[in-house]
């Protein structure tokens, strides 16, 4: 089972101590996250002023503080529209990147998504595609680009716990209808999170937890970091 550890994310760097809009601060947290279990890296290269950013630039300085902290394991960043003023400006973005990640996670419900996938799978950059509802998994089923994927991202929203389950199973079924080949990763994102993560364990899926999607540890207390949440999840995988 993969952990992939999200480090960041759109957060507020106010929401927690461990949160930063500094490459390196993240670096530090990327690097524990590895040495508590987590085996790829999901991060959000911000600008100057701590928004999420797509500029070659903001990307390169990132991968590069991130690559050094974390020797050896893939490193991933989001192409969120929210990064960028409209798909347009998002795909020059993309396109003028000097340093490029080993995968993105590109959203199929967003305008664009398969242009810019085309574009990352040119480059050598592996694509998780972003299924957050049935739409973006209608989108994704038409995409000329979907048996290049790395792997799908089924990506829950805050939800009641006991909604989890049926939201879940709703999407692998469709991923699994369109193509049963593509790896599947499921999480969730706040009250989601969890529920999402030991779904995952049962349906022997890869899964990924960190500050981007939750705060807190299972039992609720707030985690002291990213390293925290990646050993609480460790700890609920069995051993086989």
């Amino acid at each position: 089972m993969l952990i992939q550890a999200c480090v960041n994310g759109a957060q507020d760097a106010a929401a927690h101590r461990r949160l930063s809009t500094d490459e390196h601060h993240m670096a530090i947290e990327a690097a524990r996250a590895v040495a508590a279990g987590a085996a790829a890296i999901h991060v959000h290269p911000k600008d100057a002023e701590g928004r999420d950013s797509l500029e070659a630039a903001d990307v390169a300085r990132w991968l590069a503080a991130v690559r050094d902290a974390c020797p050896g394991i893939p490193i991933g960043v989001t192409t969120g529209a929210w990064a960028s003023a409209d798909a347009e400006s998002r795909i020059a973005a993309l396109a003028g990147w000097t340093e490029l990640p080993d995968f993105a996670s590109v959203n199929w419900h967003e305008d664009g998504a398969d242009e810019v996938a085309a574009l990352l799978l040119s480059c050598g950059v592996g694509v998780e595609a972003g299924i957050w509802n049935v739409e973006g998994a209608d989108a994704w089923s038409r995409s000329a680009v979907r048996g290049d994927c790395l792997r799908v991202l089924i990506e829950l929203p805050d939800m009641d716990v006991a909604m989890v389950r049926n939201a879940a199973e709703d999407l692998i079924a469709r991923i699994t209808r369109i193509d049963q080949r593509v790896p599947v990763l499921l999480h969730g994102e706040e009250r989601s999170a969890w529920a999402a993560f030991d779904l995952a364990v049962e349906r022997g899926l890869d899964s990924r937890i960190g500050l981007e999607d939750c705060l807190a540890l299972p039992d609720g207390r707030i985690a002291s970091g990213n390293a925290a949440l990646v050993r609480a999840a460790v700890e609920r995988v069995p051993v086989r």
